[in-house]
């Protein structure tokens, strides 16, 4: 635009002259400034398990002073580090009704791997995003949470890749529950050096570019949206106006480009990328198609003869219902949970609503109510493979997966089934 000066975007060094030399923990640290409308926006990049972004996190807090504390956090994650206990008032009917099974087992695996990192090297994972809250909160700094829910975006990220880069996306959250192998501390301070995160994530992106606009490009479009947002609805700050911004190394690069290039106005811009795209109608209209055509197969049978019409039906009730009950059993279920499946899988085409899973994994959470320990060690558990059959809370997660697997199982063997039967 005409007559507005370009922001001042530079990345900040050890010998910059109007600044006072730096403390020994920021020296080395992936630091930029980013001047726009008026603030001056300290961009500092942290590894998310690592005692020296802690270290660098204090130390700038100490060196410099701010108008405002900004963290790559939403309100869910940032309540959940300030409340550590608030997971036990989880109420598991709620989640599994309410089909948001899928988003808390993806959390809870994505934060095994941080949990594994935080075991090793006895540092929780987000420390450096609590020390700059703490930071904030006793120096009477407004806290801004600028992430976007992480529910959000796992399930854009999710809704972003076709049908066979999912498998692939399971099968890297599962390895990464599986995955044992330490990680050396200096390799996770090498994650901060740019070029190396620049290269690793344009490797990513030509893998898989919808998640890594979903996981990283979208979220730093977001961030710098809500920076600017936040920062004009107090325009009456005395001074220089100051923010210290806490993100992950990864998205450094990127925010502070956003930052530096935005033009968009930053609320629509926030409220369009914080929308959940719907979902595609296709695979609810395929599956429906497929139980119908085996419906059709059955009636059909029926018509040719009455005992080929029950064997049909009687293969469709006892392959289904077996394959649902055997992911209860694999899954350590209660005898109720098992044969809740096996009842709940043969007669989902007259019952819309909450899959066979969901059932089955209510009637575990009913007959084994998880414990206030089990809430309690839930993340520490769950970043090992065998603590998801030990956990109760873990266990009816695990149940709703492993039966709807198993029903999809045998609505595919029952269907292959009947229709050799016929032809």
């Amino acid at each position: 635009m005409l007559g507005i000066p370009p922001p001042r975007f530079h990345r900040m060094t050890a010998d910059a002259a109007d600044l006072p030399p730096l403390p020994a923990a920021l020296i080395g640290q992936p630091i930029q400034r980013v001047e726009r409308d008026g603030v001056e926006y300290v961009l500092l990049g942290t590894a998310h398990v690592s005692r020296a972004s802690v270290d660098a996190v204090q130390a700038m807090l100490a060196h410099e002073t701010f108008d405002a504390v900004a963290v790559e956090l939403c309100e869910s994650r940032a309540h959940g580090m300030r409340d550590p206990d608030a997971f036990r008032q989880t109420d598991l009917f709620q989640v599994i009704r309410q089909g948001k099974a899928g988003m808390v087992a993806a959390s809870l695996v994505l934060s095994s791997f941080q949990q594994r990192l935080a075991d090793q090297y006895g540092i929780q994972p987000g420390a450096e995003m609590k020390a700059a809250m703490d930071g904030a909160e006793a120096r009477g700094t407004p806290v801004w949470l600028v992430d976007r829910d992480v529910g959000t975006t796992l399930k854009r990220a999710w809704r972003s890749v076709g049908f066979w880069q999912r498998f692939g996306l399971l099968g890297s959250l599962l390895a990464s529950v599986f995955d044992r192998e330490d990680i050396a501390e200096n390799e996770i301070e090498k994650l901060k050096q740019s070029d190396l995160l620049e290269s690793a994530f344009s490797e990513f992106a030509s893998q898989s570019e919808p998640l890594y606009r979903s996981l990283i490009g979208e979220r730093d479009l977001y961030m710098a949206a809500r920076l600017r947002e936040e920062a004009a609805r107090q325009p009456d700050l005395a001074g220089p106006r100051r923010v210290l911004v806490v993100i992950g190394a990864g998205h450094l690069k990127g925010l502070a480009t956003q930052l530096h290039e935005g033009r968009d106005d930053p609320a629509a811009t926030a409220a369009e990328l914080a929308q959940t795209p719907p979902k595609a109608r296709w695979p609810k209209w395929l599956a429906i198609g497929l139980v119908l055509a085996v419906f059709a197969m059955i009636g059909y049978a029926f018509h040719r003869n009455a005992a080929l019409g029950a064997d049909a039906l009687w293969h469709w009730v006892l392959l289904t219902g077996s394959f649902a009950a055997l992911g209860a059993v694999l899954a350590g279920g209660h005898p109720l949970s098992v044969a809740a499946a096996f009842v709940a899988a043969p007669i989902k085409p007259f019952r819309p609503g909450v899959p066979a899973g969901g059932i089955s994994a209510m009637a575990e959470a009913w007959v084994r109510k998880p414990r206030v320990g089990d809430f309690e060690t839930l993340r520490e558990q769950v970043g090992h493979w065998t603590g998801w059959w030990k956990n109760r809370v873990a266990r009816t997660l695990l149940n709703f997966f492993l039966v709807s697997i198993g029903t999809l199982i045998g609505e595919y063997s029952a269907g292959v089934h009947i229709f050799r039967s016929l032809f």
